[in-house]
């Protein structure tokens, strides 16, 4: 098995995967790439969120070009997304793209291919060799029969070695299917013989709701096997969301420190405030707080100092009152609508002790 720590690293922009680098977050625009302006303001929140490397999508020459433009307004790695033409890739590539994504399989013959390598070779750029479920040859289904993991791999594997018998290694390999089993499957099987960085991610996961859990069941296991260099967490949503999703698979597998976690009670009969509303405004009012530490909403004054002893800190509602906690320790008793606004304080004050 080749673990995470020991691939060959690659460098994206200013980033660095595989080897001994952290797994990085990536996202990908849903903007009209060639809309300058969209595109800029989309990274930038992009960005805010956590992202480390972005894709935008490149089906047209205005796209390419535009990429010269957004490359100057942005600070994080800028990947070009490319499908079928192969003039898109090495216009991409000219116009400052930090990688690009192809599909070998659908640029076309080995003489198309072979220039984009070489345009990659000349600008020193990784090409991320991607592959999903979906776009499978008909050599491999006649082959296996139907999709499976093992054709999956066998395709990748293909388009690598093509690339490689080309003089170049500058590589990223991306399997992805929207079976999540299949998925985690075809990446135990490929880490046995790839010794390039990983881009791992439950591809057409759905929507915020079903694509969540999808993407933190498949990224969970394969994650926690010690494969994957690098994740996107696919959502049919605002692409902030898989930042925020991603972040807390990492650092839900303890490969991801910083940031405040928030934990709270799922209710019961003795909850007597809206905990619901509460947990929700205490996620949204840590969410750029710099602490690594955990804070602890919960719903019942009885039980709550109890449950919360896990956490660095906390608050507990009652009727009409409510308590902070501190390691599990009572601190004080305030009224119910003070809660939020003692919490926060207790925040900055630990944020300025910290800084």
């Amino acid at each position: 098995m080749m673990y995470r720590n020991q691939t060959k690293t690659v460098s994206i922009g200013n980033v660095k995967i595989g080897g001994d680098h952290p797994v990085a977050i990536q996202s990908m625009t849903n903007t009209k790439t060639e809309n300058v302006e969209a595109t800029v303001a989309q990274i930038h929140r992009l960005e805010d969120a956590g992202c480390q490397i972005v894709r935008c999508a490149v089906p047209a020459m205005e796209a390419a070009q535009a990429l010269k433009e957004i490359k100057k307004q942005i600070h994080i790695p800028l990947v070009a997304d490319i499908h079928f033409d192969y003039r898109l890739a090495i216009a991409s590539i000219e116009n400052g793209a930090d990688k690009i994504r192809i599909n070998p399989g659908n640029i076309g013959s080995e003489k198309k291919v072979k220039a984009v390598v070489d345009k990659a070779k000349e600008y020193n750029i990784p090409i991320r060799v991607g592959v999903n479920s979906g776009s499978l040859e008909k050599p491999l289904l006649e082959k296996y029969g139907a999709v499976t993991a093992e054709a999956i791999v066998e395709s990748a594997l293909d388009k690598v070695h093509m690339i490689e018998n080309m003089g170049y290694d500058n590589l990223v390999v991306s399997i992805k299917s929207s079976d999540v089993m299949m998925c985690v499957r075809a990446h135990e099987l490929i880490a046995r013989e790839c010794p390039y960085p990983l881009h791992v991610g439950i591809t057409e996961s759905g929507t915020v709701y079903s694509g969540n859990i999808k993407s933190s069941v498949g990224l969970g296991i394969i994650l926690h096997e010690g494969i994957g260099n690098t994740i996107r967490v696919s959502l049919t949503g605002d692409p902030a969301e898989e930042i925020r999703t991603a972040k807390l698979i990492l650092k839900t597998l303890g490969l991801r420190k910083g940031g405040i976690e928030v934990v709270s009670c799922p209710t019961c009969g003795r909850t007597k405030i809206d905990l619901i509303g509460l947990a929700e405004q205490v996620e949204k009012m840590v969410a750029d707080i710099p602490l690594d530490i955990k804070v602890a909403v919960m719903g019942c004054a009885v039980n709550g100092p109890g449950e919360a002893k896990e956490a660095d800190i906390g608050i507990a509602g009652g009727v009409g009152e409510g308590l902070l906690i501190k390691k599990g320790e009572i601190v004080k008793k305030v009224k119910e609508e003070e809660l939020l606004s003692t919490l926060q304080q207790e925040l900055l004050n630990w944020e300025i002790q910290e800084r």
